[in-house]
């Protein structure tokens, strides 16, 4: 007969491991942002049309936009993580409202920046290899 075997996570400590899988996924989308900016330049230095220039300027401020973000939203979660810290050492373990609907906020963003991500990486390819 097996035993079970009972682990005590708490909300707050699923929030921190969330959080680290955000930042892994964070570093991962600034590398691919560099990766694609490095291709668009490469193919600019190939093309001189008017119109891939007009659209290469588009990509580029797109990519610019998202390194932004990123910074922006790796900056929210590292000080959301700070919290969880805390609390995680606290002697009350109770997770306010406020802390869960910070946690719900920064899920949303990372969703909406994954679907946006992979969107403007598809329509970048996409153009590239119908232009080349």
């Amino acid at each position: 007969m097996e035993k079970e075997v009972s682990i005590a996570v708490s909300k707050t400590k699923q929030f921190y491991y969330e959080n680290l899988t955000w930042e892994r996924l964070l570093e991962f989308f600034k590398q691919e942002n560099a990766f694609l900016k490095t291709r668009l330049s490469e193919v600019v230095d190939q093309l001189t049309d008017k119109d891939f220039l007009e659209l290469a300027e588009h990509f580029q401020n797109k990519f610019i936009i998202k390194d932004e973000f990123i910074d922006e939203l790796r900056h929210d979660i590292n000080d959301h993580d700070v919290l969880l810290k805390a609390l995680m050492d606290a002697v009350d373990k109770r997770v306010d409202k406020k802390v869960i609907k910070r946690q719900e906020k920064l899920r949303d963003e990372m969703e909406t920046l994954e679907r946006d991500f992979t969107k403007d990486k598809n329509q970048f390819n996409k153009y590239l290899a119908s232009v080349l």
